[in-house]
């Protein structure tokens, strides 16, 4: 979270890309800079005495350059009762190198080929699937310690989202929810035979917004289909005038979605 986002010539709010010039003049493109527009302080509510309310555990995963930290803030958005019980994780992803990034390292959870990224950007599923082991393994160390897996929730902007999409889906358990932030789908359709079944039962918010100019309005138009083509349910929810960042609007709605999904201790 570096700080507020300001209309562009263009009268548009969008994230300002960190551009990084190298020794040989190549431009580097960060995918990660997370701009958050906290307009009011919202007052907490709630439909369900907390006390209610079981343990839940929400998993932030950020962009491309970016880092859990510098996340942490989103948090702070989510003032409801329903979430005095829940415990927050912003992991922060390993440097590697990254092909659309000319060999840069800089931290990046899986490898991305080309930017912008499109519907028919080639895909690297080796490297997803090695990010989404390691994924798994924070689920399983929550879900042990007691969490109900329907109380586990998976959020991600860009990168994180795309990692988001193939970590719930490849997951061997129903979960609470998956939201994508301005992400892709980063595996094949020949991967959903490896969908288990009951991570079909998952259910996935898509966020996107139609400005996004890094990571195309295309490439998240195209989940919905590859998702229904699959058997799960996702409700895409489109941005006008929004560029590749996250706003206000759509954290409080991920708040309010979240809230309906999650169980009370019985």
């Amino acid at each position: 979270m570096h700080g507020y986002a300001k209309p562009d010539r263009h009268g548009r709010l969008e994230m300002k890309l960190t551009l990084l010039t190298t020794p040989i003049a190549l431009l580097i493109v960060t995918l990660g800079s997370t701009f958050v527009f906290i307009l009011v302080s919202q007052s907490s509510r709630s439909t369900r005495h907390p006390d209610s309310m079981s343990r839940s555990f929400i998993l932030w995963l950020h962009g491309l350059g970016d880092s859990g930290p510098a996340n942490e803030p989103i948090k702070s958005l989510f003032t409801s009762a329903e979430f005095r019980n829940t415990k927050w994780a912003f992991p922060s992803a390993p440097n590697k190198p990254v092909t659309c990034n000319y060999g840069a390292t800089m931290p990046s959870w899986f490898d991305i080929l080309e930017i912008p990224v499109t519907a028919d950007s080639p895909k690297d599923e080796s490297s997803v699937l090695k990010a989404v082991q390691n994924v798994h393994a924070l689920i399983d160390k929550e879900i042990t310690s007691g969490t109900d897996p329907k109380n586990v929730f998976l959020c991600g902007f860009s990168q994180g989202g795309a990692l988001t999409l193939a970590s719930v889906l490849l997951y061997p358990k129903t979960l609470g929810g998956g939201a994508v932030f301005s992400g892709w789908v980063p595996i094949n359709t020949s991967m959903m035979e490896q969908f288990p079944p009951d991570a079909k039962k998952t259910p996935i918010l898509w966020s996107h917004g139609m400005a996004d100019q890094t990571v195309l309005f295309e490439a998240g138009q195209a989940g919905p289909p590859f998702l229904e083509k699959a058997g799960v349910s996702c409700e895409f929810k489109a941005y006008p005038g929004l560029g590749h960042s996250i706003n206000n609007l759509e954290l409080q709605y991920l708040e309010s979605w979240i809230k309906t999904r999650l169980q009370s201790s019985s």
